[in-house]
């Protein structure tokens, strides 16, 4: 199936795309600011902002600490992608050219093994999330390359 082909069909079955969007917008934004309470101050500065319990839950369950169980497919997913795209980033700006047109399934796999390489990546979030979503593994990474390749010029790895 081509990206395009599952973007398709991703905007076919959900209506909630720009609620998916925002939420992973969103996520991390108390962490420059509150890396020690991250994500519970976020939560709550979300609550004070209106923001529902079902979407704080999803956010709070993006990090194993918090104990807050993923039950829906979104909050599965924020937590499948969140330290695999900032592992793909970091494999990314070690290439020559810094282009994630460059970066293979297999190149994170080698650089996962690599525990020094950026070493406060939780190797087995990584792992456990395509295991909650129930997809391959291998098919995950390359998914995640795939998605961050579409916005490759906006976060700065131009392919």
């Amino acid at each position: 199936m081509t990206r395009e082909k599952a973007l398709a069909l991703l905007h076919e079955y959900t209506k909630s795309e720009e609620l998916w969007g925002s939420v992973g917008l969103i996520h991390d934004f108390d962490y420059e600011i509150y890396p020690d309470e991250h994500p519970q101050k976020g939560s709550e500065i979300l609550a004070q902002k209106g923001i529902s319990e079902e979407l704080r839950k999803i956010i709070l369950g993006h990090a194993d600490f918090t104990g807050v169980p993923r039950e829906s497919l979104m909050a599965k997913v924020l937590y499948a992608v969140d330290e695999l795209c900032g592992f793909i980033i970091a494999v990314t700006l070690v290439r020559p050219n810094k282009s994630i047109g460059e970066v293979q399934v297999k190149s994170v796999k080698k650089k996962m093994k690599d525990k020094s390489f950026a070493a406060k990546v939780n190797r087995d979030e990584i792992r456990s999330g395509a295991e909650e979503l129930g997809v391959d593994f291998d098919e995950h990474v390359n998914f995640v390359i795939q998605s961050l390749t579409t916005v490759a010029e906006k976060i700065g790895v131009n392919p």
